[in-house]
């Protein structure tokens, strides 16, 4: 396992009342198999800590939950590469199985020395991305672990950092026709693997291998979701997760703090780059309300 030195500052004042450090505590023994490459895949500490080893251009490494679901939160604590991380990417996100597949994307586009990683999000539906969000880190995520959680429910999916709410995109399906993922059960995946063409500043700086094996750490997983395997679930899960309320709205403190990433660690946002609109229009849901 890769340790950094501990007790980096994370928060800025404004995240004093938020879940930092949430725990994540289930056991990858028990919640996950190794699907790429399980030689550069180790658990230790009775499986409750993982390290994922990328060891070069084409021998990466994955894990996948054992359970398929519908709707759920899902979570893990991360420690990213340290040093010079130029070159890779380091994943924790949802998909289902499929080239029409949905996806819920945590990705962490590495740096080299000194220079911050980028915290890559994206939703699929149907196979169709191109709903990139973009994040500096207002701390170290290679000093010490950090919580990344996906809230996926019928009316909205909400991307946290230590219990903070960082993203959100609604479901305006019905009402708008904007695609979002309700069908398709999905399981949960982390990953670590090379992308020198576009991770770091565009591929400019490829990945240094004499550094190799670069490796990420994980610590716990929980899986508050609901299993389905096929058609006949979805709608018990969807009134599960969407039914109540509960996954279903940010309260206004968690806005005011989701505003204030936005505002000060936002790099990207595709609902402001008129380049990646098609046809010159800008998507429908960039004018409608996210939270």
């Amino acid at each position: 396992m890769v340790m950094g030195k501990q007790g980096a500052a994370l928060l800025a004042v404004i995240f004093a009342s938020a879940l930092v450090g949430l725990a994540a505590g289930g056991n990858f023994y028990e919640e996950c198999d190794a699907t790429w490459e399980p030689q550069n895949c180790w658990a230790y500490d009775d499986g409750n800590r993982l390290s994922l080893a990328l060891v070069s251009n084409s021998s990466g490494s994955m894990i996948r939950s054992k359970k398929q679901f519908v709707y759920g939160t899902v979570s893990t604590m991360i420690q990213l590469v340290p040093g010079d991380s130029a070159g890779t990417v380091t994943t924790y996100y949802t998909s289902s199985l499929g080239d029409n597949h949905d996806e819920i994307d945590y990705e962490f586009l590495g740096n080299v020395t000194g220079q911050p990683y980028t915290i890559h999000t994206n939703v699929y539906a149907d196979g169709v991305g191109n709903k990139e969000m973009q994040f500096k880190p207002w701390f170290d995520p290679t000093a010490d672990y950090h919580n990344y959680t996906i809230s996926w429910a019928p009316c909205m999916i909400v991307w946290y950092i230590d219990g903070v709410p960082v993203r959100a995109f609604r479901n305006y399906e019905a009402s708008h026709g904007v695609a979002f993922p309700t069908s398709q059960p999905m399981y949960a995946y982390s990953s670590i693997w090379a992308a020198e063409d576009w991770a770091t500043q565009g591929g400019r700086v490829k990945a240094d291998w004499s550094k190799a094996p670069f490796v990420a750490s994980y610590h716990g997983i929980d899986l508050d979701v609901c299993e389905c395997y096929v058609g006949g679930c979805i709608a018990g899960c969807a009134a599960g997760f969407g039914g109540s309320g509960r996954y279903c709205g940010l309260s206004a403190a968690q806005v005011g703090k989701m505003q204030w990433v936005q505002s000060n660690y936002r790099i990207y946002d595709y609902c402001a780059d008129p380049k990646r609109w098609i046809n010159g229009q800008k998507p429908v849901e960039c004018d409608l309300a996210q939270y």
